[in-house]
């Protein structure tokens, strides 16, 4: 059952706040710009606590996931459109914890077709194993027939050597294939990396890429979805393990037996970054850029650049967060605009009263010097709160993402930014 509900944009007035010096730049001014609410959900079957990711399509519909609420409590695809008065909300799918699976975290990616693609962290058939109780998880397509939107499980996670709880988006690559990652199961039981290839009669085929090992190949797939790059090739990060048991930074290449897992930097922890749970981003210079959750020069995390210089990858922390008005907990990725200004979010602090997180601005200066703005803290309902995922570049310079918590109900949010 598809419901429709529309909410006016909600303007919300940029919070004032104090910035704080990083380690590698100092917090300039507050930056020009403005953030609006675009949607509040309402909880209960319209859908609630909104950890997703958000994808846009070419009429500028955004969808993505929502961990809980919808009919039957398990949580939700979702869509909105923009009207002439505000943001049209449909609820395309709601997850009934069974079979179907159950929490959606990570959001959806779209295809050609326009078919969703997503997995779920619970559900699926009850056999036993680590998640006999609630299943291990769930990879699914929707696809839209024109008269309705139909839902079909194409892989029912195991616990076994395929992992389980896959809490990250799913990857299309050029080919039709799916890539994602879980944090958890696999043969080493640290999770694993996998592909989702459509066989030729319609049936999806799954095939463990990668299963973690926990030494320099790291441990725990990262919330953040894979990367595609040239050739290819994939690029993701792993939340712990390593050299110094503080996640890795990778690649998967093409081989002559197929994609390979090659490390690219082990994190150190304080003061350098530690534990990435965000996905990374390429600029066009093909420099990574990406967020740590932990660690930094003030352990409340840091934003970090990666760039192969003569063959080997080299990592440089951009900013370490303070944990203070200019935010902490970056779970995140990070937006890099046409002029090399990084855009990104924290989950965490800015208001003195809410701690809700940030948006930030990330400019390069001279001498590889990197200058942090807060844009916007978020301070609760009716305004965002807690950002747990990032933001996705929309129609004219725009960026939209996703708050678990705050809206008119505090039940989560959809919100807008423009530079």
């Amino acid at each position: 059952m598809t419901r429709v509900r529309i909410f006016r944009s909600l303007g919300i007035g940029l919070a004032a706040v104090a910035l704080i010096a990083g380690r590698t730049g100092a917090a300039g001014a507050r930056s020009a710009g403005s953030t609006t609410v675009a949607y509040s959900f309402a909880g209960d079957e319209d859908g609630e606590y909104a950890d997703t990711d958000l994808v846009v399509d070419a009429a500028g519909n955004l969808y993505g996931t929502t961990v809980q609420g919808g009919d039957y409590g398990s949580g939700t695809v979702f869509q909105l459109s923009p009207t002439q008065t505000g943001w049209a909300h449909t609820v395309l799918y709601s997850f009934r914890g069974g079979s179907d699976g159950g929490q959606p975290y990570g959001g959806v990616t779209l295809d050609a077709e326009g078919n969703l693609y997503g997995t779920t962290v619970v559900g699926g058939t009850h056999n036993g194993g680590p998640c006999a109780e609630d299943g291990c998880g769930v990879a699914y397509e929707l696809s839209n027939s024109g008269s309705g939107w139909t839902q079909t499980v194409i892989h029912t996670f195991t616990g076994g050597a395929d992992g389980y709880g896959p809490g990250a988006g799913l990857t299309l690559d050029p080919h039709g294939d799916l890539f994602g990652m879980t944090p958890t199961g696999g043969s080493n039981g640290l999770g694993v990396i996998y592909q989702l290839r459509r066989g030729p009669h319609g049936g999806w085929g799954l095939r463990v890429v990668h299963a973690f090992t926990g030494g320099k190949d790291g441990s725990s797939g990262s919330k953040g979805r894979l990367l595609p790059g040239p050739s290819g090739s994939l690029f993701g990060v792993a939340t712990t393990g390593g050299a110094h048991g503080a996640g890795v930074a990778f690649a998967l290449l093409q081989g002559s037996q197929g994609l390979k897992l090659r490390p690219l930097y082990q994190f150190h922890g304080d003061p350098d970054a530690g534990f990435p749970y965000g996905a990374l981003s390429m600029d066009a210079a093909g420099h990574l850029f990406g967020t740590s959750y932990y660690d930094g020069a003030y352990e409340s995390g840091a934003v970090y650049e990666l760039a192969r210089v003569h063959g080997t990858w080299h990592e440089k922390v951009l900013y370490s967060f303070t944990g203070g008005s200019d935010g902490s907990g970056p779970i995140s990725n990070v937006n890099v605009d046409p002029s090399g200004v990084l855009y990104g979010t924290t989950s965490e602090g800015g208001g003195m009263t809410c701690g809700c997180g940030t948006i930030y601005q990330l400019t390069p200066g001279a001498h590889g010097s990197w200058t942090e703005s807060v844009i916007h803290a978020f301070s609760g309902a009716p305004d965002g709160g807690l950002p747990y995922s990032g933001m996705v570049s929309g129609p004219s310079g725009t960026y939209f993402g996703a708050s678990v918590h705050g809206g008119m109900d505090d039940e989560g949010s959809v919100f807008e930014f423009t530079p």
